[in-house]
């Protein structure tokens, strides 16, 4: 690990005249961060705490509920109001990780996570476009069994590891960020990049940028399930995960829906035209394949990852399925 120094700050203002520092990056649960660091894949020169900013209330806001950026996951998946109103964030968050990382981890750093690509976390592989900016990628002709199936690119096909990120895409979160120029609302549906030409670019969040809140709208409806596939029941990345939403009439049919899938690409995804094409019809298995077969359009296998593809259809079924029981 390189040499750093380290500032403790307890208001936004104060944060954000600290990571003017040259190469700084706040520190919140350090549960990914100082991982990367120890790997010798992160060095920042300097490391601000910011743990202990104010910004750790879960209160109801705007028909819908806020949560700051420094709550704990654990805090969150456990909160009455997300128990009650979004139970998917709940059992996305409870399925992710172990008890001790969720008790340490908080929604920003949970956010911003980096991609658990076997490539970028070893840097005796010099080809990591994500580490290095035009290196290549080894995942492409290398062992790519976890990497993406939807929008990667000829320079990266890295997968984004958040359980969290995934339900909230599909509650439609907005995130909070506050910088010099001020504060700013963020989308989560345009707070992920795709990797395209630069993959080391990862979200639209600034450097000098700091996540205060995520705002979660009034909930579309109370059916809901996350389901995770992965290759162990527990402390296990997602091959495939989907949260979804949906809000069915008194005669089974769909009135809305919400999908999003993680483990198959770069940033949580949802295609909204498979959601369109859910309304008006029947809550059933018919109904949710075409669904899952438009989410998987256009999907690119690898050498190894090739199963995603029908896997990935066939949780988005079963998800369906599970929301509606």
């Amino acid at each position: 690990m390189n040499a750093f120094t380290y500032k403790r700050t307890s208001s936004v203002d104060d944060a954000l005249v600290s990571i003017k520092t040259q190469d700084a990056k706040f520190l919140g649960g350090g549960t990914n961060l100082v991982d990367l660091m120890k790997n010798g894949v992160e060095h920042p020169a300097a490391l601000i705490d910011v743990t202990r900013i104010p910004l750790r209330n879960i209160e109801e806001h705007g028909g819908g509920v806020r949560i700051g950026g420094m709550v704990k996951n654990s805090a969150v998946a456990n909160h009455p109001l997300i128990r009650e109103k979004y139970p998917v964030l709940s059992e996305a968050l409870l399925a992710g990780a172990s008890p001790q990382i969720r008790n340490m981890a908080t929604v920003a750093g949970n956010l911003l996570q980096r991609t658990r690509c076997f490539y970028f976390y070893d840097p005796s592989y010099r080809e990591c476009n994500k580490r290095v900016p035009g290196s290549g990628c080894a995942a492409l002709k290398g062992y790519n069994r976890i990497h993406a199936i939807l929008g990667g690119s000829e320079h990266c096909i890295a997968t984004h590891p958040s359980d969290m990120a995934v339900a909230l895409m599909a509650l439609e979160a907005v995130v909070q960020v506050k910088g010099p120029a001020g504060e700013r609302s963020i989308p989560l549906a345009e707070f992920y990049r795709l990797p395209g030409a630069t993959p080391h670019i990862e979200t639209t969040l600034k450097h000098d940028e700091l996540i205060t809140s995520v705002n979660l709208p009034a909930p579309i409806g109370q059916k809901s399930h996350y389901l995770k596939v992965r290759d162990r029941n527990s402390y296990a990345f997602a091959l495939v995960s989907v949260a979804s939403v949906i809000d069915v009439d008194a005669g089974n049919r769909i009135r809305k829906a919400r999908i999003a899938l993680g483990g198959v690409a770069p940033r949580p995804w949802r295609i909204v035209q498979a959601e369109q094409v859910l309304v008006g019809k029947e809550a059933n298995d018919a109904s949710y394949r075409l669904a899952a077969d438009m989410i998987v359009q256009g999907a690119q296998a690898h050498r190894y990852n090739g199963f995603k593809i029908e896997l990935a259809r066939r949780s988005v079924v079963r998800a369906l399925g599970e929301s509606n029981a």
